[in-house]
């Protein structure tokens, strides 16, 4: 009997690691998939934030390839190269355009893939005269009339993404207009991100990155093939393109997998850690052939599962021993009954161990509060993330709403050109009366833009508004001044019809003349080509509301366009003249002012547009000219 029993405590020993190796393992596993799940939560939002903030980025420029297209001088310098003057005057234009807007370079391609005008005419390493006929953006533009691409310059050997758009007269492609933007200011606002992101283009190649050593590494192998076409394009300008070593170690389903990222000599220095396990979560991004993907580290996932799985163990063990005790207890108090002495000091030793044990438990419930004190502080932490997430996103609108003032700017900016020019025109004839009324105008366009500018930092300080006394014959009367000379080309008759008594709206004025443009402006364009086109406009006092209808003599609205109407970027116009932009800006507008935008067809034939806003209040004076 004495013999047995060391075998026997030897096997309820092994039986007591056993259980509690189990129990440490079991929680160690789900401590690690439930952080794995938290952490695909925030990986989730990280990839909308960044991938917004890319997208909003590329939007800023996405316009100005357009905006070449209605420079005259750039389309005649196509049509008619060679002429030295007009290049100079070409090469200003681009370079001006080029330090407004902030881009790298801007510069016009002719149809035989020769640099004809340039923004950096001025540096030694200037692109005019180079031959670009091998470059995919320029071959993609001029089959498919635009085309978006990454790449490093063969010049400077800068990196940019490129916006290439054609340039067309009404019979035939003249050239390609190009616009190299940098994403450099993109990659600085990462740099203070809590976990690495990289965006890989359609090759694999990481273009952008929050680490520098990733950059223009490959996501996946390249074949001999591949490198020699690159050669050959030149999209990376001849670099090494190092594999990233990126190893998947397991696929979790809708864009995310565990990878290993391996450490390759001397690692740079970074704010988080750029090698080891990490959860990899992919995303394409619209419009572009490029993949975003963050990365988040394991290794707090790792220490909280291995300290919960400690936990764990040493719990499973404390309570396998207190089973064990009390069993041992038992066999004690059996093997004491006979003896009553005996007995007093069992239950002795009893009460000693009953007292230690909620010491121990004090102890413990101690632990236990401090835990659920940790927890409300990462609470805590998490609702100010998620603050944070929401300044993002006003950010983000605060974005778009800039590509809707660069549309707005795009008419006073093309009226200012008229003008300037006709000024000129009239100094060389000596007609100064004409010419003070033209640089009024121009005085005048220019106040209505620094007004327009202002509408991003009225939105950016939650404004309340600036809305005023309205008369919609005179908001009518500016639209038609900014497009004096548009309606005169067209050869345009404009009949009018001002009711009485007179309509005066509650709005903001300036943004009101702003929607009139672009209804005329469609409407000019909708006749374009007839011989005798007829523009009918109208402001009236109807049911209680100021109205103002635009009607022309076109063809027309189809059944598709009335169903998308308002909707951003469709257009029924030709590639290449118009975003799609116009009315869905315009029906934005006048909703702001609590006014509606409608469209349909004329029984009597072509397209109106009625504009309904709130009356000005009785006791509100008229804003005054």
């Amino acid at each position: 009997m004495p013999a047995r029993r060391p075998l026997r405590q030897l096997i309820l020993l092994l039986l007591w690691l056993a259980l509690s190796g189990l129990s440490g393992w079991g929680a160690y596993l789900l401590a690690q998939r439930l952080g794995i799940a938290d952490l695909r939560a925030t990986g989730m939002h990280r990839l909308e934030l960044y991938g917004a903030s890319l997208q909003r980025e590329i939007g800023k420029y996405a316009f100005l390839p357009d905006v070449l297209a209605l420079e005259g001088s750039v389309q005649k310098l196509l049509a008619e190269p060679g002429d030295e003057p007009l290049v100079a005057r070409v090469n200003a234009y681009l370079e001006q355009l080029n330090d407004r807007a902030g881009t790298l370079a801007a510069y016009v391609v002719d149809t035989r893939g020769h640099v004809v005008a340039t923004s950096n005419w001025r540096r030694s390493d200037s692109y005019l005269g180079e031959d670009l006929s091998f470059r995919p953006y320029y071959r993609t533009a001029m089959a498919t009339g635009s085309a978006r691409f990454f790449g490093i310059g063969t010049t400077r050997g800068e990196p940019g993404y490129y916006l290439a758009s054609t340039l067309s007269d009404d019979s035939h492609t003249l050239g390609v207009a190009v616009v190299k933007v940098s994403l450099d200011q993109l990659e600085q606002s990462w740099s203070t991100v809590e976990a690495p992101v990289l965006v890989g283009d359609e090759n694999g190649v990481v273009i952008l990155g929050t680490v520098s050593d990733w950059k223009f590494t490959t996501q996946r192998p390249l074949d001999e093939a591949t490198r020699a076409a690159f050669d050959h394009t030149r999209q990376y300008n001849r670099r090494a393109l190092e594999p990233l070593g990126l190893q998947v170690l397991r696929e979790l389903g809708q864009g995310a997998r565990l990878v290993r990222i391996a450490r390759h000599g001397e690692e740079s220095a970074s704010v988080y850690p750029v090698s080891g396990r990490f959860l990899a979560q992919s995303r394409q991004l619209p419009g572009t052939p490029w993949t975003l993907t963050v990365l988040s580290h394991l290794e707090q996932v790792d220490q909280l599962a291995q300290s919960r799985a400690l936990a764990a163990a040493v719990g499973a063990a404390f309570v396998l021993l207190l089973a064990m005790m009390v069993n041992e207890r038992r066999r004690h108090l059996r093997d004491q009954l006979a003896a009553r002495e005996a007995l007093q000091a069992a239950h002795d030793e009893l009460e000693r161990k009953v007292e230690q044990r909620t010491a121990d438990l004090s102890a413990a419930n101690e632990a236990l509060q401090a835990e659920v004190a940790e927890r409300i502080h990462a609470e805590a932490t998490l609702r100010a993330a998620q603050d944070e997430l929401v300044q993002a996103g006003k950010l983000a609108v605060i974005g778009q709403l800039s590509t809707g003032v660069a549309h707005e700017l795009n008419q006073p900016l093309t009226a200012l050109r008229t003008l300037a020019g006709n000024s000129q025109r009239f100094l060389e004839r000596g007609d100064i009366q004409t010419t003070r009324v033209n640089l009024e105008r121009m005085a005048q366009l220019a106040d209505r833009m620094g007004r327009i500018t202002g509408q991003l930092r009225n939105f950016a300080r939650k404004s309340s508004g600036a809305s005023q006394a309205v008369p919609l014959a005179r908001a009518l009367d500016n639209a038609l001044a900014v497009l004096e000379s548009r309606v005169a080309e067209t050869g345009a008759r404009i009949l009018r019809e001002d009711g009485e008594p007179a309509a005066v709206a509650w709005c903001d004025g300036n943004r009101i003349e702003q929607v009139l443009i672009n209804l005329i402006n469609n409407s000019l364009d909708a006749m374009r080509g007839q011989d005798a086109p007829s523009l009918e406009l109208a402001c009236a006092v109807a049911d209680g509301r100021a109205q103002v209808t635009v009607r022309d003599h076109g063809p027309g609205l189809s059944e598709e366009a009335q169903a998308r109407l308002f909707q951003p970027f469709f257009t029924t116009k030709e590639e290449g003249v118009g975003l799609g932009l116009g009315l869905a800006l315009s029906a934005g507008i006048v909703r702001e002012c609590g006014g509606t935008l409608t469209g349909h067809n004329h029984p009597g034939g072509g397209a109106v547009f009625t504009l309904s806003l709130t009356l000005a209040p009785p006791t509100a004076s008229a804003d005054t000219p």
